[in-house]
């Protein structure tokens, strides 16, 4: 059973899983500090000196009477609150790594597609006269007989 399993692990795809999982762990650390202490302190000065992480409201005191300064005092008085400032929080983070996952999809996308080039240049042409398909270097048709003029150069 042990072997089945070293087996199974060392298949490529789940190795670049496991990869992928530890990358996207880190990346989701580096974008809540990104939020926690780039993006939202900025924000706090032009709403008024406003912590969103002590944004709550209490729905029931705890053993000490509120109001209670920060969130963090409230949760050791033992009041139950409604944290929305922590949850902005979030859904910033959430929306800065739903972005760079929708470019790092796309970046993938535009490697995957293949290389086609320029377009070969047509080989066929319509005959004027009877609409056959013939070739574009004819002068004259083969199914109608009519004169095309002068073959293309090149």
């Amino acid at each position: 059973m042990l072997d089945e399993f070293k087996k199974f692990a060392m298949r490529g795809n789940v190795i670049d899983m496991a990869v992928g999982i530890i990358i996207g762990a880190a990346f989701g650390t580096i974008v809540q500090s990104l939020v926690k202490d780039v993006i939202t302190p900025p924000l706090g000065l032009l709403t008024g000196n406003v912590d969103f992480t002590n944004l709550f409201v209490v729905l029931k005191e705890g053993t000490t009477e509120a109001p209670y300064a920060t969130l963090q005092a409230a949760q050791e008085a033992g009041a139950v609150t409604i944290n929305y400032g922590l949850f902005i929080n979030t859904v910033i983070s959430f929306t800065i790594v739903a972005f760079a996952i929708f470019l790092l999809i796309r970046y993938i996308n535009k490697l995957q597609e293949p290389d086609t080039g320029p377009a070969p240049p047509p080989t066929m042409k319509k005959c004027p006269h009877c609409v056959s398909d013939i070739s574009v270097k004819a002068t004259r048709c083969p199914n109608c007989t009519s004169d095309l003029g002068a073959a293309p150069t090149a």
